[in-house]
């Protein structure tokens, strides 16, 4: 995993809101971003949804009301947040939470994209992983 670079801007703040599912990052540039659960869980840098190359990722359904139970400092440069559908695999670096911050409104019309291509809808519960799945292979996990 890539470090920092020395112009990458640090959290200085981060605060989990659990009533309205978002976390909030202040980064050392000034900005600020609320970030939704549902869209680090859809996005999460795991595995277990990004697949192991292009064209593998697994398309997250069912996430709108997911909550984080445990964020976790990875060293100096990224969190790993535990949600409450177990999945707890994905370590989100201070530039890749900036990432999300900064692109949401492009992200989620990625997403959206996704599932109309998918036909499926954004609250669908998950497929099981496997041949049937729509976007990519399994990883052995059963979240």
């Amino acid at each position: 995993m890539a470090g920092l670079q020395k112009d990458t801007p640090t959290p200085t703040e981060l605060t989990v809101h659990q009533a309205s599912r978002q976390l909030e990052v202040a980064y050392s540039d000034a900005k600020r971003f609320l970030i939704p659960f549902e869209l680090m869980r859809i996005y999460s840098p795991s595995a277990e949804v990004q697949g192991h190359g292009p064209g593998q990722e697994v398309l997250q359904t069912g996430k709108r009301h997911v909550g984080m139970v445990a964020l976790e400092p990875v060293g100096n440069y990224a969190v790993q947040p535990r949600f409450d559908d177990g999945h707890d695999s994905g370590i989100f670096t201070w530039e890749y939470l900036y990432q999300l911050g900064a692109e949401q409104e492009a992200l989620w019309a990625q997403y959206e994209a996704r599932l109309r291509a998918a036909q499926v809808d954004r609250d669908a519960p998950m497929r099981s992983n496997g041949p049937a799945n729509d976007l990519g292979g399994s990883c052995g996990h059963d979240h």
